[in-house]
Parts: C-alpha cells; structure tokens; sequence
C-alpha cells in the first residue's frame, strides 16, 4: 500500500483497467488538477464483482500496463486489494481510513459508471464516508441529473467552480466535473485491438 502522510489528499482512482487507456489517464488527470490533489492513486482491482472475468487479464499484466499509462510524478499505481483481501470498494475504503487515517481521501471515478453506482456493495457507505468526484464521460454527461445516487444525494452536490477545496469537505459531498471529452474506452480497446495509449 503505498505511504501516505497526514495532510496528503489523495484521489482514489479503482478499476479493472483492462487494458487502461488514454480515457482513464484523462479522468485521473482531471481530478488531480481540478481538485488541487496531492496524489493520484491508481487502485488496480482484481476485478469488478458485477463484471464477467472471462476476458479479464491476469493482475500482473494489468498493473504493468497501468504502469506504462501512468506516467506521472503525483500518479501512484498500487494493486494492495488483491494481497490484502479485498473485493469491494466499500471494504477498501474502511481499509485505508484505519491504515491511513490522517490522508484526506476522494473517490475518483469516470461518469459513465455513476448510473450502475447503486448496484455497488454498500454504496451508501461509500457516500457517507468520503467525498466521490464524478469526470464527464462521453455519453454520461446526463447522469448527474438521472442516477439513484444522484436523486438520493442531491443535496449533497458541490459545483464544480467550487470543489478546489474538495478533499476537506464531509461526506456526503459529490461533485460532477466537466472536461473535454476523451471516447477511448477498455470494452472498445478489447473489441477492436490496441490504439495509441500515450498522453
């Protein structure tokens, strides 16, 4: 798990990342600057329990090519859920608030999984607990507007003019940040083959 000092705000960015792209890099990037974060860490799962592993990646070559994509001196890439035992992001959240109690941390994640968030294990705990940025996706742009996360939390919304300070506020905090749009997808990458992932 890698180190964390009181004071740090750190973005959790998780997924299965298989394979990561320019997509991914743009969401984390988004949050880093928008948010004014210390770090990015790049949670690279064993794999999402609401998604089919048949086509799934061994862990190891996903962490590398994470790795390659993240290149960034604030951008951390740790796979810490696997040796540690943990499944959802409700239990690895609690995890580094016990471990790492005096980092400040937001949940990362792209808009296009906001409308499928209230399917996640606990995922009320997850609001409750710590501040959840959202970055446009194509094609997601509605979601703030429509998601049972959305409807339930409304009240909970912060603009994103103002979510500089994002990492110090209470949960439940969510914000929606705008950006230009990236269309890479992993389903995409997967059906039709490798494309540039620089950035």
């Amino acid at each position: 798990m890698p180190p964390g000092d009181a004071g740090l705000t750190v973005g959790l960015f998780g997924g299965s990342f298989n394979p990561p792209h320019d997509g991914h890099f743009h969401v984390a990037l988004t949050a880093l600057r928008r948010l004014g974060l210390h770090r990015i860490w790049w949670l690279v799962t064993p794999g999402n329990p609401l998604k089919d592993h048949s086509e799934l990646e061994a862990l190891e070559a996903r962490v590398a090519a994470v790795r390659r994509l993240a290149d960034h001196p604030r951008f951390t890439v740790t796979a810490f859920e696997a040796t540690e035992g943990l499944s959802y992001s409700a239990d690895t959240i609690a995890f580094l608030k016990r471990r790492r109690p005096g980092v400040r941390f937001v949940w990362v994640m792209g808009a296009d999984n906001l409308a499928g968030f209230h399917r996640w294990q606990f995922w009320r705990q997850i609001v409750e607990t710590l501040p959840i940025a959202i970055v446009d996706r194509p094609g997601a742009s509605l979601s703030p507007l429509s998601a049972p996360m959305a409807e339930v939390y409304r009240h909970a919304r912060v603009a994103e003019e103002e979510a500089g300070d994002f990492a110090c506020r209470p949960a439940p905090a969510w914000t929606f940040l705008h950006a230009p749009l990236n269309p890479l997808s992993s389903t995409l990458l997967r059906q039709h083959g490798p494309m540039r992932q620089d950035a």
